[in-house]
C-alpha cells in the first residue's frame, strides 16, 4: 500500500482510470437502503435502517440480482426482480449526493486521459449520471446489465478496458470496497482504494490526491 505521495513511479504509463460509482464517485447509501427497504417491505419484511450494518454494506456494494439473493432468498429473486422495475428510480436520485470536488477532478483528469466507470448497479447509473451532469466526462460506461458476471469478477473491467481501447497496465481502477479490490486483481489492474476502506496499491481520501500522484498538478 502507497499513501498519498508527489508523483508515485506507480503512475508511470497510466492512459486512463477506471472508477467505481457507490461510495467513490457519491455517497449514495441512503439512497440504496431506501431502494432495497422497499423490495423488503413487499415481501413483509423489516427496513434496512442501520447505514453501517452487514446488510447496508451488502446492498452498497453488491448487484441488485445478488443483494435479493441474499436477502430474501433465491425462490423470491424473480418476484424480487418484477417488483424492483415498478420502483421510481428518481424519487431516489435526490438522496445521492456527490463526493468532494469530483465533477471538476473528472472534467479536468478528462482532458489529459482517458475515463472509464464500471459499477455492479443496474442502468440507473444513466439518470444519476445525467441528474449531475457527469455522464459526457465518462468515455466508457460498464453496469451489471453489460457483462454475465459482476465484480468482484473482472469482467466490466474488461470490458470498460476494452472500450478504453487500454491495456490493463495502462490504466487504474478506483473503488472502495473488498469486490472492487478483487476485481482489480483479477483484471490485472493497479487499484487506488479510496478512503481507504481496503488496501489497495495505492490509497487516497480525496479526489484531488489522484492528480497528484499523476503529476498532473
Amino acid at each position: 500500500m502507497v499513501l498519498l505521495e508527489a508523483r508515485s513511479p506507480l503512475m508511470n504509463g497510466i492512459r486512463g482510470i477506471i472508477y467505481d460509482c457507490d461510495g467513490v464517485l457519491f455517497d449514495s447509501r441512503r439512497a440504496n437502503l431506501a431502494y432495497y427497504s422497499q423490495v423488503l417491505a413487499h415481501f413483509g419484511e423489516p427496513p434496512l435502517l442501520d447505514e453501517c450494518s452487514p446488510s447496508a454494506d451488502l446492498c452498497h456494494t453488491y448487484a441488485s440480482l445478488d443483494v435479493f439473493h441474499k436477502l430474501l432468498g433465491p425462490a423470491r429473486v424473480a418476484e424480487a426482480q418484477d417488483f424492483a422495475r415498478t420502483i421510481d428510480i428518481q424519487s431516489l436520485l435526490p438522496l445521492m449526493v456527490p463526493e468532494q470536488g469530483i465533477p471538476q477532478v473528472l472534467d479536468r483528469l478528462g482532458k489529459q486521459m482517458v475515463l472509464a466507470l464500471a459499477t455492479n448497479r443496474g442502468r440507473s447509473v444513466y439518470s444519476i449520471l445525467d441528474l449531475f451532469q457527469m455522464r459526457s466526462c465518462f468515455n466508457a460506461v460498464v453496469t451489471s446489465e453489460d457483462v454475465q458476471r459482476p465484480k468482484p469478477s473482472p469482467d466490466m473491467l474488461l470490458l470498460a478496458l476494452e472500450q478504453l481501447g487500454l491495456r490493463p497496465e495502462q490504466a487504474l481502477f478506483v473503488g472502495d470496497s473488498e469486490l472492487d479490490r478483487q476485481a482489480a486483481g483479477l483484471a490485472g489492474l493497479r487499484f487506488v482504494a479510496y478512503k481507504g476502506l481496503v488496501d489497495g496499491d495505492l490509497v487516497i481520501y480525496e479526489h484531488q490526491e489522484l492528480e497528484t500522484l499523476l503529476g498532473l498538478v
